[in-house]
Order: C-alpha cells, then sequence, then structure tokens
C-alpha cells in the first residue's frame, strides 16, 4: 500500500468542504466535486473563507493561503476527480444505495492501490463495500463538524478492510492534526452510538418542558465540560442528518432508545433544521 499523496473530495457541503480545506492545510493536493454546481461554487468559496480566517488568526501566512488555495482543483464530476487519488474521500448524503453506486461508478477510474472512504456517521461500511471488486479498499473515516476545528476521527473497520488501509488512514488522520480511533463495523459505531443517545434525550427534555434549550445545553457543558451541549451539536450537525441517523439506528437496533421524538420530525419538516437553514433549537446569522 502506497502513502497517500493525492486526494479526491467527493461531495462539497459541510463536511466535504471542511474535510477538502484540512487537506490542503496540512499540504495535501485536493480535487473536490460534487454533483451540484452551485455546491461545489459555495464550497470553493468557504474554503477560501477559511484561509482567509487562519491568515487573520496567525494560523497561516498569506503565501502559505495562496499555496495551500493552489493545491485545490473543484471539478465537475467524480471520473475526473479520482484519476490521480491515492485516497477518495466521500460526503455526501447518507444513503446506502447512493454511496453504493458511486464507489462503484469510480472503482474502474482508480488503481487497485486506491483507496477508498466513506465519511459516513452510521451506514454499514461492510454493506457500502459489497458493490466493490475490491472490498479490501474501502473504511470509514468520520470526521466531525467542524472539520478544521474537531480533533476526532473515526475510523471503521468493515468486514474485509485490509490492514494497510488502516494504517495508511491511521497515517493519513494525523498528518491532520487529527487524533485517530479505531472502530469496527457495528450500528452507529463509538461516537454516533454515543452521541445521538444525549441528543435525542435532550430533545425529550425540551419537548416535555423541563428546561430551555439553553439550560438543557449548559447542564452539559458546565456540569459535563462538553464543549458543546446536545441541542446546540444537532443544530450545527443538522436536524435533518440528525434524525436520518437516528431512523438508521432504530431500524437496526430496534427498541425505544433511538425512536426519534415526534418533536424533531415536525421541525425538519418545517425546514427547521439548525444552522444551514437559520433556524433550529436556535436562531442563526448565516452568511
Amino acid at each position: 500500500m502506497s502513502e497517500i499523496r493525492n486526494v479526491a473530495v467527493i461531495g462539497a457541503g459541510t463536511m466535504g468542504h471542511g474535510i477538502a480545506y484540512a487537506a490542503c492545510l496540512a499540504g495535501y493536493p485536493v480535487a473536490l466535486t460534487d454533483a451540484d454546481v452551485g455546491t461545489l461554487a459555495r464550497g470553493e468559496s468557504r474554503i477560501r473563507a477559511a484561509f482567509d480566517k487562519a491568515v487573520e488568526r496567525g494560523k497561516c501566512t498569506p503565501t502559505e493561503r495562496e499555496t495551500g488555495l493552489n493545491r485545490l482543483s473543484c471539478l465537475s464530476t467524480p471520473a475526473e476527480a479520482v484519476i490521480e487519488a491515492d485516497l477518495v474521500i466521500e460526503a455526501i448524503p447518507e444513503q446506502l444505495e447512493l454511496k453504493q453506486r458511486l464507489f462503484a461508478s469510480i472503482e474502474g477510474a482508480v488503481t487497485p492501490e486506491t483507496i477508498f472512504a466513506s465519511n459516513t456517521s452510521s451506514l454499514s461500511i461492510s454493506a457500502i463495500a459489497c458493490v466493490l471488486t475490491h472490498r479490501g479498499r474501502l473504511l470509514g473515516l468520520h470526521f466531525f463538524n467542524p472539520v478544521p476545528v474537531m480533533r476526532l476521527v473515526e475510523i471503521v473497520r468493515g468486514a474485509e478492510t485490509a490492514d494497510a488501509v488502516v494504517g495508511a488512514a491511521q497515517r493519513f488522520a494525523v498528518s491532520l492534526g487529527k487524533t485517530p480511533i479505531v472502530v469496527k463495523d457495528s450500528p452507529g459505531f463509538a461516537s454516533s452510538r454515543l452521541g445521538v443517545v444525549l441528543g435525542l434525550e435532550a430533545m425529550r427534555m425540551f419537548e416535555q418542558g423541563v428546561a430551555s434549550a439553553e439550560d438543557i445545553d449548559r447542564a452539559m457543558e458546565l456540569g459535563y465540560n462538553h464543549p458543546v451541549g446536545p441541542l446546540k451539536l444537532t443544530d450545527i450537525v443538522g436536524l435533518d442528518v440528525r434524525l436520518a441517523i437516528a431512523d438508521h439506528l432504530h431500524a437496526t437496533m430496534g427498541g425505544d432508545t433511538y425512536r426519534a421524538p415526534e418533536l424533531l420530525r415536525r421541525m425538519v419538516a418545517d425546514g427547521k433544521l439548525g444552522k444551514k437553514s437559520g433556524q433550529g433549537f436556535y436562531r442563526w446569522e448565516n452568511d
């Protein structure tokens, strides 16, 4: 297994452009693509803004900003983006069939040594890999939002993921300044399985009028030293994303632990998706 030199990121939304920025900042040439031209343009704009902010905060020089931006290529199709990639990271919607179709469609455009990684937060890596000829090449590479700030990367080993692929992914995560953990392919992995429980219970408490959103969050921030409370975190992640994960975990694990509160369903139906829509459990000022 050769070392990772070039990276392709498929999906330029919140997670995708964050991953692309982190990789560019760490010195990797990155090819970024998205099926939606508008999303790709916004992703590129936000990467530029992230570099501008890094200069303002003294995290990089203006010269390093230009060098980092020169590492970024925005391309119109996945087939173009993956040609030179040693690592392909998908950050597209949490739909199993969509991820399967994507990886199956690009496998013929890369070498057998190219690593495939899914940024899924809950879907089975083995199920995604089952459509591939070289199943050992795929693993989970679960980043956290906001990618430039959050230090954890959850590496998910599928049933057939090769040891060399896991090792290369660990080294890549460390090169981005992240701390990797390795977990087996199980529902929700480690982070979502724990985090979703807390988030859903916080929603039930809010729905029952136990406390305000602010005070529920303060209970965890000040009482348990969480940097962000569960309801604010849900807003940052996206209520629609949280609902999709909860429904998946409920379907795979059963019981009531992961049953989504009706409040969450109503808010998603009303378009209150959190930070990205400007309204969730909090009001947000968006660019």
